[in-house]
């Protein structure tokens, strides 16, 4: 019942300020009052979900997983994703940088390929470390 009324708020946050400025015309006050509203409702919806935090807890250890287990996967998850995220952003520059070199000249093709490697290590180091982390 609750969250039914919170995704109901959340849709009129977005609906309310729509329909004000297609009858007033005020782009910046309905923007505005859409940015307050809804993060105004997301956080009150945040304040009335975390009530079951305490029960979820119970249910862990009645499970025999205890904080410091919840944390080292939470750490794992943490250094798996990042890492592929960087590793990414790394690949993703060094790799059109390759190609604009390589298009200039061919010959360094290998070199080019070493620092597209590299740059995907980023990712393989993070799988390490969150390995590293579940069996340590």
């Amino acid at each position: 019942m609750l969250m039914t009324i919170l995704f109901a708020l959340i849709a009129l946050t977005v609906i309310v300020p729509v329909v004000l400025y297609y009858r007033t015309g005020k782009g910046k006050k309905c923007l505005l009052m859409n940015a307050v509203s809804f993060f105004t409702v997301l956080g009150a919806a945040v304040i009335c979900t975390l009530g079951g935090g305490i029960n979820a807890l119970a249910a862990g250890e009645a499970a025999g997983i205890t904080v410091g287990e919840g944390l080292k996967f939470i750490g794992a998850a943490l250094s798996t994703g990042l890492s592929g995220v960087g590793g990414g952003i790394a690949v993703a520059s060094a790799a059109s940088a390759a190609i604009g070199a390589m298009s200039e000249n061919e010959k360094i093709m290998g070199k080019t390929l070493i620092f597209v490697a590299l740059a995907e290590g980023i990712a393989l180091y993070g799988l390490v470390i969150s390995i590293l982390i579940l069996n340590g």
